[in-house]
């Protein structure tokens, strides 16, 4: 079959790079980390709780399903009977 022709791979100019050191930016006070945490543990009870309805509705589907397995099964169960009297 026909192939796709791969460009060539540039080579890149090797030069020597020193790294400017840079200083973290200080921790102010005014700045607090509790707002995060508040966010943090408020998307991990939402994911819980998606999680948990999620459950839910699969569960009754499966319910449901097999429900309607038993139904099926005892109608043709039923109309079997009804043919051979």
């Amino acid at each position: 079959m026909l192939r796709p022709k791969l460009p060539d791979i540039p080579t890149l100019p090797t030069t020597t790079v020193t790294p400017q050191q840079t200083q973290a930016p200080a921790f102010s006070a005014s700045r607090t980390v509790a707002p995060y945490v508040g966010v943090g543990v408020g998307a991990v009870a939402t994911v819980v709780v998606v999680g948990i309805v999620l459950t839910a509705l699969l569960a009754a589907v499966a319910i449901s399903a097999m429900s309607v397995a038993i139904a099926a099964v005892v109608l043709r169960s039923l109309l079997s009977s009804a043919h051979k009297r």
